[in-house]
Parts: C-alpha cells; sequence; structure tokens
C-alpha cells in the first residue's frame, strides 16, 4: 500500500470526493473491520492471537508493505508507487526488480519484503542501521507479527510511533496497536469549500499554495492546509495549524471543533472528547460539533452514540453543509448495517 494522495486533490471541504474517503473509515467502523490481522491482535492474550502456522512455521504469504511518499512526483517515487502496486499485486519477484535501482530506506525496505522470507535479515539489518525510522520498525513490527512473535511485534510499532509520531508510518502503526478501531485517524471537516484554483493544481502545487496562504492568511486558510496535512498523515503539524486557526478566532466554533478534533490519538481519544464535550456547551445549536462528536465515537466503535449524535448535528442544520453530509452518512451507516452477515 502506498501513501500519499496520488493524483487526488490533498483538500476537500464538503465535496463528494472528500466524502468517499471518509465514508470507506465510516463503513470500516460500523462493520467492524480495521487492518491486517485485526481480529488476531484484538486478542487480550499473545497464546490465543499467535497467528495460526503450519509447523511453527510463518504465516501464509508475505506481510504488507506500506510506503508513504506523500506527493512526491520524482522518478524515484513513480518508480516506487510501481513497484509498489506489483508488490500489492503478488508479483514479488518484479517489484523487488525495481526497488534494487534505487539507493533510498523506501526502496531498502521494499526490496526486503519483496524478497520474502530471505529477506527478513535484511530487514533487521536495517532495523540496527536506521534505529530511529518509523518505517522500518513498521514493517519489523509486520515481520514479527509474521513470525508469530506478537509481543515483539507490538514494541517495534510503539516505537514507531514514538520515534516519527508525525508521519504515515506512526499512524499504520497505531491502526495495528489498535484494531478495534477505525483505521487512521478521524478528519476535520469543514462546512465551507476550498478555493476553486486548487482543482486546477498538481498535488504538490496544491500542498505549496496552501502552506504559502496558510502563512499569511487567516483562520480559513489555516483550517485548510490543517485538512491538507491531515490527508498526508502528518497529524501533529494538522494540530497546529488547527490550533493557530483557534488561536486566530477563538469563538469561531469551526476553528474551535478543528482544535479539539486534531488532539485525536488512538492511546489516549479522551483528549479529543473531552474538548469537545465543552464545544457543545459553548456553541449550542451548531452542527460542527455534534457532527465531529460522531465521527470521533464511530473511530471508537461506538456506532449507536455516534448515530444519536449525527441525527443532532442533521436537526441543528438540515440545509448546512454538515447537516447534509451527517444524513448521509446515517444513510451509509444503516446500509453497512443492514448488509452485515447475522452471526
Amino acid at each position: 500500500m502506498v501513501g500519499g494522495v496520488g493524483g487526488a486533490s490533498i483538500v476537500g471541504a464538503v465535496s463528494p470526493r472528500f466524502r468517499v474517503s471518509i465514508l470507506v473509515a465510516l463503513a470500516a467502523a460500523a462493520a467492524a473491520g480495521v487492518t491486517v490481522g485485526a481480529t488476531l491482535l484484538s486478542s487480550s492474550g499473545e497464546e490465543a492471537a499467535a497467528p495460526r502456522r503450519a509447523g511453527g512455521g510463518l504465516r501464509p504469504g508475505a506481510p504488507p508493505l506500506v510506503l508513504d511518499l506523500g506527493v512526491r512526483t520524482d522518478a524515484e517515487a513513480a518508480d516506487l508507487r510501481r513497484a509498489a502496486a506489483l508488490f500489492d499485486r503478488g508479483r514479488r519477484l518484479q517489484a523487488g526488480r525495481v526497488f534494487a535501482r534505487h539507493p533510498s530506506l523506501e526502496a531498502k525496505v521494499g526490496a526486503a519484503l519483496a524478497a520474502w522470507p530471505s529477506g527478513r535479515g535484511r530487514l533487521r539489518v536495517l532495523a540496527l542501521e536506521h534505529p530511529r525510522s518509523a518505517l522500518v520498525q513498521l514493517h519489523l513490527g509486520l515481520a514479527l507479527f509474521w513470525e508469530g512473535r506478537l509481543a515483539a511485534a507490538r514494541a517495534a510499532w510503539r516505537r514507531a510511533r514514538q520515534l516519527e509520531p508525525d508521519t504515515a508510518y506512526a499512524v499504520r502503526a497505531a491502526d495495528l496497536l489498535h484494531p478495534d478501531m477505525a483505521p487512521g485517524l478521524p478528519p476535520f471537516v469543514p462546512s465551507f469549500r476550498p478555493p476553486p484554483q486548487l482543482e486546477r493544481l498538481a498535488p504538490p502545487d496544491q500542498l505549496a499554495f496552501l502552506r504559502a496562504v496558510a502563512r499569511r492568511g487567516g483562520v480559513r486558510e489555516k483550517l485548510l492546509y490543517g485538512v491538507a496535512l491531515q490527508r498526508l498523515d502528518q497529524p501533529l503539524s494538522a494540530a497546529r495549524e488547527f490550533e493557530a486557526a483557534a488561536a486566530l478566532a477563538p469563538r469561531d466554533p469551526e476553528a474551535r471543533v478543528a482544535a479539539a478534533v486534531g488532539r485525536f490519538d488512538k492511546d489516549a481519544p479522551e483528549r479529543a472528547f473531552g474538548r469537545l464535550g465543552l464545544l457543545v456547551r459553548t456553541f449550542p445549536g451548531v452542527p460542527t460539533v455534534h457532527f465531529h462528536l460522531g465521527l470521533l465515537l464511530l473511530w471508537l466503535g461506538r456506532v449507536g452514540d455516534a448515530k444519536r449524535e449525527l441525527r443532532l448535528a442533521r436537526a441543528e442544520g438540515p440545509r448546512t453543509p454538515l447537516g447534509r453530509e451527517a444524513e448521509r452518512f446515517l444513510a451509509r451507516l444503516e446500509a453497512v448495517r443492514t448488509k452485515r452477515p447475522k452471526r
């Protein structure tokens, strides 16, 4: 799996393109489907959670590959995306040949996994050579998980989170450490649309534009740049933009809600809920508060509570952008519920 946004827009307000990405996560939360090895990792004991292995061997197949290339468009990034696509289709030999052309750490990790299981030794060497790389620790953890060493895998994923918390690798590690939650992090959804000129720009130019206007602009500019950083899996950088927007306009409900959402952490979700709970009283009748409370509750798998908050958002502003979004999300959640197989 390759991180980043490819040719898509890196910022979205309430637009169909942005909605799809959120609905995917909502469906995952509602259906209790999460990341690799979710049912295995969610067990309380390592004995019960260990993967089933024939004769004490490895799990079938190879661990997944996660590369975060952001908005890069250089030749190496194009090669790495192509190699990752080959890897995902099971064409590991061809993927390994492409990875071997490049000296970057991403390419070395890709080559090690493409050579699985013989590449396990290479991955361990990379961990020794790059002890502060979240990229390496994430994949070392996946390799350990494939070997049935769950405690060691979790330790590697925790190191990935601690070493480089503002990266996609830390976000994916958190997914694996918290398989009972929806993948990724809940986004802030602004009720206003981004500048129309963004649609005419390629993703790298979009990011540069948003960064520039955020530095010299006001609340909305900082919020949109924060949304872009969220979509690029840079949660700490996004949170700083949201906090800056809230500092500029402490009476703006969207800025205050964004700052609360930006504090969401899978290890301590109460940090975000505490702030949002206070905002219910500060901004009564404003859909964005209940809408985002609903999103955060979905990330915890509390679908019934989430629906209640989304209904409140819809009732507070049925003709507002977020009120209409709440209606669409409720419809999607209902569709997911009715499609779930009976146990």
